[in-house]
């Protein structure tokens, strides 16, 4: 068992409660906490889901334990900026795969809680169902919030076969025994695929419709694109 403690949690967001007493103090907490949530994951989109604005989400790190979380909310239609906020903290748990979101989460939280636009739909630069555990960062952070959400990674966690060449085409994303947790989407000619997941409260169809409709020019969407940009800039920031 290997002991972490993390970066203080926020305990009174607008987006819930993240209390010392429930963050994982170890990584056996961590993996026990993602096999509880993982039944709490919704995997369909409802009826009346309007997707007006879209938060993109990411994280950088200044040092291993120096990171900077980023909340950008667009306009959904027309992929204007409305708002963006950039936070810094720290974490001393460790980086281990699979389990990023107890890095992640607590300065991503801060970061959505200051936006003052809420966003309809969350986008994390990340796995959501595409996870050992079928349960990435886009997934907790849909669950935690109770916000829409999907993964959008720019590797695969999976198998696929490659997609048609043109914009639009998708493959299946496998995990195990051929169970489907993604999609590798191809949202430009002839660039490689982005992997699409489910995080919580949307359907993987509606997930890929989203993700074409936030990248009309790149192979990343603009969510991706501009919180990655004040990532970067966050972490080369003295």
């Amino acid at each position: 068992m290997t002991s972490a403690t993390t970066c203080s949690p926020p305990t009174t967001t607008s987006h819930g409660t993240l209390s010392p007493v429930e963050w994982p103090r170890t990584v056996d907490d961590a993996v026990a906490l993602q096999e509880r949530l993982r039944t709490q994951v919704i995997t369909t989109s409802a009826p009346d889901l309007h997707i007006d604005t879209v938060a993109g989400l990411d994280v950088g790190y200044r040092s291993n334990d120096t990171v900077a979380g980023v909340c950008v909310v667009f306009d959904a239609k027309t992929l204007v900026v409305l708002d963006e906020v950039v936070v810094e903290d720290t974490t001393d748990f460790p980086y281990i795969a699979g389990l990023f979101a107890f890095r992640e989460m607590p300065v991503l939280l801060k970061a959505l809680d200051q936006v003052t636009v809420r966003p309809d739909l969350l986008v994390a630069d990340g796995q959501g169902l595409a996870h050992p555990r079928r349960f990435g960062l886009a997934c907790h952070l849909g669950v935690h919030t109770g916000i829409p959400s999907i993964g959008v990674a720019k590797n695969a966690m999976g198998s696929f076969e490659q997609p048609g060449h043109t914009r639009g085409s998708m493959s299946d994303l496998v995990m195990d025994d051929d169970e489907v947790v993604g999609r590798a989407l191809r949202t430009q000619d002839g660039v490689k695929p982005v992997f699409v997941s489910v995080g919580h409260k949307i359907d993987l169809d509606r997930a890929c419709a989203e993700v074409l409709r936030l990248a009309p020019r790149y192979r990343l969407p603009e969510t991706a694109r501009r919180a990655d940009t004040l990532t970067r800039q966050a972490a080369s920031s003295a």
